[in-house]
C-alpha cells in the first residue's frame, strides 16, 4: 500500500479519507433499520459535509445459503487496514438454525478486530417510555462498559460422556489482567472525558473467587490513578436491584462480558425497549463496529413495524467516534424530539412506519445549519458486488 494513502493502516480510522463505512444490514429487520440509518447518515453527511463513503456489503443469510461463505477471506485485515468503521443491522435467520453466519460475522469481527469495549448508553429521552413509575428523563442516564472479548463467551469448555447419565459439561470463563485492566481504564477515561462523577464495577467475587478477584484487584489499582472519580463496587445481583429501584444513583458501570450482556438489556427496558438501544464495539484508534442491540425478528421484516431508533442512535455513536460530534449531537437531538412528540413506531405507542420515522429524523437533521469546518466533502453511498 502507498504510505501516502490516507487509508493507510497506520492512520487512526477517524483520520482516513474518505471515511469508508462497511454497511452490513444482515437479516430480517436488520435490513429495514439499516436503510433508515443510511438515510440519516447520508443527510448528516450532506448537512455537515462529512467525508463518509457508505459501502453496502451483502453478507446475509441468503448469501451464506447460496455460497456457504460467511466472512470472505481477508475481510478482517481489510477492515482493519482500510475502513473507518463497520455498521451492522441485525443477524439471525431461521433457515440457518445454528446461526453460523451470524456467529462468524458478529463474533468474528468482535474478536478478530479485538473490540474489547462494548459501550452501551442507557438514556431515557422521554419519561413515559420508562416502565418505572414517577421517573424523569434525568433519572436514567447510565453508560455501561462491558468487556467484550473475554469472560464466559470465549467458547472454552467441552462435554465428557455426552448423552449419557454421567455426562459432564464444562464452560470456562477466562479473565486476563490485560483484558480486565484495559476495560476498567477505558471506563475511568470515559468518566473523566465526559464529566461523569463515578465508576461502579460489578462482579460476583463473593462466589467466583478467582476470576472476579482479578477484577477486584485491577479495579482498585486502576481507580487509584483517578482520584477525582468515585470508585464504587456492587455485586451484580445488588446492581440489578438498584437499576430498578434507584437508577438515578448510577453513572458509569464496568463489568464482565456475561454480566454486561444481562444488565444492558435490563437497562434497555428502562429507556423504552431494545428498539431504542444503541451500542458500539470499540478499540480506540482502530476500526470499530456499531449496531443496534435488537434481534433480526424475521416475522416483522418488511412490515414497517421495526423501530429504527436504535440503529440511528448507533450511527450517531459511530459519527461521534469518527470525530463528528456536532452531527452526532444533532441526530441524538432529533431522536429525542421525535420520542417526546410521540412520533414513533407501534412498539412505543405511535403510528409511524419504520421508513416514516427515518424520513422524520433525516428531515430534522437536514434543517440543522451546516456546521462551519465540520468536514470536507459530502458523503457517498455505493454497493459492493455480491
Amino acid at each position: 500500500m502507498n504510505p501516502t494513502d490516507s487509508r493507510a493502516p497506520h492512520l487512526d480510522p477517524k483520520d482516513r479519507r474518505p471515511q469508508r463505512i462497511a454497511m452490513l444490514p444482515g437479516d430480517g429487520i436488520g435490513k429495514d433499520v439499516t436503510a433508515e440509518a443510511v438515510k440519516v447518515l447520508e443527510t448528516a453527511a450532506a448537512t455537515f459535509e462529512l467525508p463518509l463513503e457508505l459501502v453496502h456489503l451483502p453478507w446475509d443469510a441468503d448469501r451464506y445459503l447460496e455460497t456457504g461463505e460467511t466472512l470472505p477471506p481477508g475481510a478482517l485485515e481489510d477492515f482493519r487496514d482500510n475502513w473507518s468503521a463497520v455498521f451492522i443491522g441485525a443477524y439471525g435467520d431461521p433457515r440457518v438454525p445454528d446461526m453460523k453466519h451470524a456467529a462468524d460475522i458478529l463474533l468474528g469481527i468482535r474478536f478478530g478486530l479485538d473490540l474489547y469495549i462494548n459501550l452501551r448508553p442507557i438514556k431515557l429521552y422521554e419519561a413515559r417510555y420508562c416502565p418505572l413509575k414517577e421517573r424523569r428523563e434525568r433519572d436514567v442516564d447510565i453508560v455501561v462498559f462491558r468487556e467484550n472479548t473475554e469472560g464466559a463467551y470465549v467458547n472454552v469448555g467441552g462435554n465428557f460422556k455426552r448423552g449419557t447419565a454421567d455426562e459432564v459439561a464444562l464452560q470456562d470463563e477466562i479473565h486476563t489482567r490485560k483484558g480486565v485492566e484495559r476495560i476498567v481504564r477505558a471506563a475511568f477515561d470515559y468518566a473523566v472525558a465526559h464529566g461523569r462523577r463515578q465508576v461502579l464495577m460489578s462482579d460476583k467475587s463473593n462466589v467466583m473467587r478467582y476470576g472476579h478477584d482479578l477484577w477486584q484487584r485491577c479495579f482498585h489499582e486502576v481507580a487509584a490513578d483517578y482520584p477525582a472519580i468515585e470508585a464504587r463496587h456492587m455485586f451484580v445481583d445488588a446492581l440489578a436491584m438498584q437499576m430498578v429501584l434507584h437508577p438515578e444513583n448510577l453513572d458509569v458501570i464496568v463489568t464482565n462480558n456475561m454480566f454486561g450482556d444481562i444488565i444492558t438489556d435490563l437497562g434497555a427496558a428502562l429507556q423504552g425497549g431494545l428498539g431504542v438501544a444503541a451500542s458500539a464495539n470499540l478499540h480506540p484508534g482502530r476500526t470499530s463496529m456499531f449496531e443496534p442491540v435488537h434481534g433480526s425478528a424475521p416475522k416483522y421484516a418488511g412490515t414497517g413495524r421495526a423501530n429504527p431508533v436504535g440503529a440511528v442512535l448507533s450511527s450517531a455513536l459511530m459519527l461521534d467516534t469518527l470525530g463528528h460530534a456536532a452531527a452526532a449531537r444533532t441526530i441524538e437531538a432529533a431522536v429525542a424530539d421525535s420520542l417526546r412528540q410521540g412520533q414513533t413506531t407501534p412498539d412505543l405507542g405511535g403510528s409511524l412506519t419504520t421508513s416514516q420515522v427515518g424520513d422524520l429524523l433525516a428531515a430534522a437533521v437536514s434543517r440543522t445549519p451546516q456546521a462551519a469546518g465540520a468536514g470536507a466533502g459530502a458523503g457517498a453511498t455505493r454497493r459492493a458486488a455480491p
